[in-house]
């Protein structure tokens, strides 16, 4: 059975630490100039995970991903007459 996956957005004081964080969940992106990972772990398990994530002292701050969340199914009403004759001039 696949479960969910969310992303977690996780700002550190430094990166020397970021070995640890691979507990969690997989570690997808690691930014060296401004200082954050981008982990990915089970829905089920990840308010579990930033309560474990912000009690760490390298730890500035956690913030989850909302897109599983976020409709992106996006549909059009009312479809343009104008668009809608353009394609049918044809030869």
């Amino acid at each position: 059975m696949v479960t969910g996956r969310v992303g977690l957005a996780i700002w550190v004081q430094s990166l020397k630490q970021v070995k640890q964080l691979k507990r969690f969940g997989n570690i997808h992106y690691v930014s060296k100039k401004m200082k954050y990972v981008i982990l990915y772990c089970d829905e089920d398990r990840a308010d579990e995970n930033i309560a474990k994530l912000e009690s760490f002292h390298f730890v500035k701050s956690v913030s989850k991903s909302m897109r599983p969340w976020i409709k992106t199914e996006y549909q059009n009403s009312v479809p343009d007459k104008e668009k809608k004759d353009d394609y049918k001039m044809g030869i």
